[in-house]
């Protein structure tokens, strides 16, 4: 029996559109340009960022994160961000009496825009927060707090097999693998998530129906 949800943030509940955008505008390179390298990182299984380093060798991207902010390009994030079934089904999964919890690799501003929107979540909090990221360990046992349930009785909901699914799994969550956005379409047949994911969905809206049984 599952008693609390955890979700993934980046192409889980949040496109990633404007945060790739607002990278090509920064470093002066074509959007086109920025989707395909993040594409291409993706399919060799490598770290987003690298999309980044590929456009700029040697940046140091928590630096030039400050330098955005401080040049009025911080992040941001607002309805429009959201994907269409993120607040139904976050409803529906607390009126079945579920903790729903919000928690991915994400930086405290983030987790700070996030709050704003007021989601039908009872908590929101990111890896900047937390000062450990996915997939170590230690953010999943915070996770597993957060969710105040047992590991089993608790499901992490993401997009990424390697941050999300194998991770959770290993510390004793239940996991759901979302279809969605360049990791979790390109994926989406992998042994990771093929052999480890106790569910597949490819929207949000399963979810209710899948925990009511």
């Amino acid at each position: 029996m599952i008693r609390a949800v955890i979700f993934d943030v980046g192409e889980t509940l949040v496109r990633d559109d404007r945060h790739w955008a607002a990278w090509a505008d920064w470093l002066n390179t074509p959007r086109h340009t920025v989707s395909a390298l993040v594409g291409a990182v993706v399919a060799q299984g490598r770290d987003n960022a690298d999309a980044l380093r590929l456009i700029r060798p040697g940046i140091d991207v928590a630096a030039e994160y400050a330098a955005r902010d401080a040049a009025g390009h911080g992040e941001v994030l607002d309805e429009t961000d959201l994907y269409d079934d993120v607040r139904p089904a976050l409803s529906e999964l607390r009126d079945l009496g579920l903790r729903v919890v919000v928690a991915g690799n994400q930086t405290a501003r983030a987790g700070e825009l996030l709050r704003a929107l007021n989601l039908p979540a009872d908590l929101v909090v990111t890896s900047g927060e937390w000062g450990v990221a996915k997939p170590a360990p230690e953010f999943f046992r915070k996770a597993v707090e957060a969710a105040q349930a047992a590991p089993a009785e608790t499901l992490y909901v993401g997009d990424h097999p390697s941050n999300d699914v194998t991770p959770a799994a290993a510390a004793g969550l239940r996991t759901a693998h979302l279809r969605r956005g360049p990791w979790g379409k390109l994926w989406a047949d992998s042994p990771e998530v093929t052999e480890v994911a106790d569910w597949r969905i490819s929207t949000l809206a399963d979810l209710p129906s899948l925990l009511a049984m």
